[in-house]
């Protein structure tokens, strides 16, 4: 804990006075009653337990004293706080291979129900984009707090052929920024998109202006990314990642599957699908995201009641003065009533 003002800390020298003050006249009423016969037996009366509770009050008193002074030096801390404004995107795999049924009942599902119990668990006031991909990546749901809208787009995923993962945190990122003229025509189009000089996710000739931000820093959106594999066509996963740590959003990675793949038919095809975890906590770590690895449903719908809370909360260094002066004003105010209680005046 810091102090925006430590010079005003001096104050805190005051509780010692006030303390040698309340010993003094403590003592000259000791000696005031020393005049009366019946001392010793008034004592007897009262017991330990009343002289000790004749002190409570005064202590909560200066002890408030003393916290209302320290709140004039203006104390600073790292709490956790809920976000006031909050996008999240959920850029989903539909490849064929979540199709796979070593996640039960497939991994497709396991997500979309995820997906579905971590959507239902944000505060309403979190948006909620989906950004469903497979061979290239599609808006599905822009940023809504309709929750409505979201179940609906998670329940329309239909597997398709490939893995962009690359495009989908291009496409991700524009939908966070829509007006920094981010160009989504490789995240839409993958390898047949037309090159040219502009470096990836620029918009060429139209580029804004653009001045790179630490990771992690920006605080009004996260992407968390869900995979099973690994990037078969499209952008570069760390290029892309690069992106969006220049731009401070975090990405959340979560990986669906078990570490020894599994071999499917899809359309025809016959491949071995297998989650490319190096790939993912490298974008997580770019990022200052966090990886996660789904081996069954039950792991995933954890991953996401983790997420939910994390992902609304942000540790952030706030001046907790109304902290310490509401402390203060209990203190004062119990000591008050606890006198009156027990000896009918204020102290």
């Amino acid at each position: 804990m810091t102090f925006l003002w430590p010079h005003m800390l001096w104050l805190l020298l005051a509780v010692p006075s006030l303390v040698a003050l309340y010993l003094f006249l403590l003592r000259r009423k000791k000696k005031a009653a020393l005049r009366y016969a019946s001392l010793n037996l008034l004592k007897e009366a009262l017991g330990p337990g009343q002289r000790i509770r004749r002190h409570v009050p005064p202590i909560l008193f200066l002890l408030g004293i003393a916290a209302l002074l320290a709140a004039t030096a203006r104390p600073v801390a790292i709490v956790m706080l809920p976000m006031q404004q909050h996008t999240i995107i959920l850029a989903m795999d539909v490849s064929g291979s979540m199709r796979a049924t070593d996640v039960l009942p497939s991994r497709l599902v396991a997500a979309q129900e995820a997906g579905k119990t971590f959507v239902a668990e944000l505060p309403t006031s979190v948006k909620v984009g989906i950004v469903a991909f497979a061979g290239t990546a599609s808006v599905v749901q822009p940023p809504t707090h309709s929750r409505d809208d979201i179940v609906a787009a998670i329940d329309r995923f239909q597997a398709q052929r490939g893995t962009a993962i690359g495009s989908a945190i291009i496409l991700s990122l524009a939908t966070i920024f829509p007006e920094a003229g981010i160009d989504v025509s490789d995240a839409i189009y993958g390898r047949n998109a037309p090159r040219s000089a502009a470096p990836l996710g620029t918009a060429g000739t139209d580029k804004k202006a653009f001045t790179p931000v630490p990771p992690g820093s920006y605080t009004s959106a996260v992407i968390v990314l869900l995979t099973d594999g690994q990037r078969t066509t499209g952008p570069d996963s760390m290029e892309a990642a690069k992106m969006a740590a220049e731009r401070g959003v975090r990405i959340f990675t979560v990986g669906v599957g078990t570490p020894q793949g599994a071999v499917l038919n899809f359309e025809g095809w016959s491949f071995h699908a297998r989650l490319d975890e190096d790939t993912l906590k490298a974008i997580s770590n770019l990022t200052q995201g966090e990886y996660f690895r789904a081996g069954t449903a039950t792991d995933l719908k954890k991953i996401y009641q983790s997420l939910s809370s994390r992902l609304v909360f942000e540790k952030r260094q706030t001046e907790i003065t109304a902290f310490f002066s509401a402390a203060a004003a209990v203190l004062i105010l119990l000591s008050g009533v606890l006198s009156v209680l027990w000896f009918n005046r204020v102290l």
